[in-house]
């Protein structure tokens, strides 16, 4: 069993801000307004949420080896 991580570091594409939080772990996270300029972040095309598209860390989902993303379906 693998050890599924928590905490991201996620950066601001349009100021650079960056924050480390804390991911959920039964829910994807669509939505996160950068503190420092307030942009809402969207994940990109093609990602699940926004810690896959901005963080250092992808959603506790991905890390799953079934990459069991909640968006995928």
């Amino acid at each position: 069993m693998s050890v599924v991580v928590l905490d991201s570091v996620l950066t601001c594409p349009v100021c650079g801000h960056a924050k480390q939080e804390t991911m959920p772990v039964d829910a994807c996270q669509w939505h996160y307004e950068c503190e420092k300029c307030h942009t809402v972040l969207r994940p990109k095309q093609g990602d699940c949420c926004v810690f896959c598209s901005y963080g250092t860390v992808v959603c506790p989902p991905m890390q799953n080896p079934e990459g069991g993303c909640c968006s995928r379906g």
